[in-house]
């Protein structure tokens, strides 16, 4: 069991047969009464952010996680398909786990997979990724008064808006949170 107080970011917890991980935490007490520990949390299963209020003394059950390295190998009608190099077991996951954040995998690549037993709850990507630039139009010179931006389309089909000195053949660094474009990659 976990104190409350000690629910800070990242942690993951147990409550009423859901899983979830602290976003955000905030210590409030008013007054003479006992203090309130107020936290946004994410379901792990679900993906729906939530905010729960405890009573400071209070405990949850504490859920134990693991993550693993895992290749993605391929996406078929339902599922994405993530191979354990170490054992070479291949794990299935719905492709509604990751919603829209699908379109950062790439074939090949390694991510980190979180597991609670043996049910897979995410897929964690990193902060950025790079990813090539397989069309745009050419930046119109004199439009450069300002921040100017022009729609590209990366190699995973995604649409950003890039500044106007983006040319199809760059690599680009891409928010994974966000989508946005964040910085060329100087090669």
């Amino acid at each position: 069991m976990i104190p409350v107080t000690g629910l800070r970011s990242g942690t993951t917890f147990e409550d009423k047969g859901e899983i979830f991980e602290v976003v955000s935490y905030q210590h409030t007490k008013i007054g003479r009464g006992s203090a309130n520990i107020k936290i946004k949390a994410q379901n792990l299963k679900t993906g729906q952010q939530v905010q729960k209020t405890f009573i400071s003394g209070s405990r949850v059950e504490e859920a134990y996680t693991k993550k693993k390295k895992l290749q993605f190998l391929y996406e078929d009608s339902e599922s994405l398909v993530f191979m354990d190099l170490k054992t070479y077991d291949q794990f299935p996951i719905k492709t509604s786990v990751l919603g829209n954040r699908k379109k950062f995998l790439k074939e090949g690549e390694t991510f980190e997979v979180l597991f609670f037993e043996d049910i897979i709850l995410n897929v964690i990507l990193p902060k950025l990724m790079e990813l090539k630039v397989t069309e745009t139009s050419p930046g119109v010179r004199g439009d450069t008064v300002s921040n100017v931006f022009k729609p590209a389309t990366l190699e995973n089909g995604m649409q950003i808006k890039a500044p106007l000195f983006i040319k199809q053949g760059d690599k680009v660094k891409v928010d994974t949170r966000s989508g946005e474009y964040v910085e060329r990659v100087k090669s």
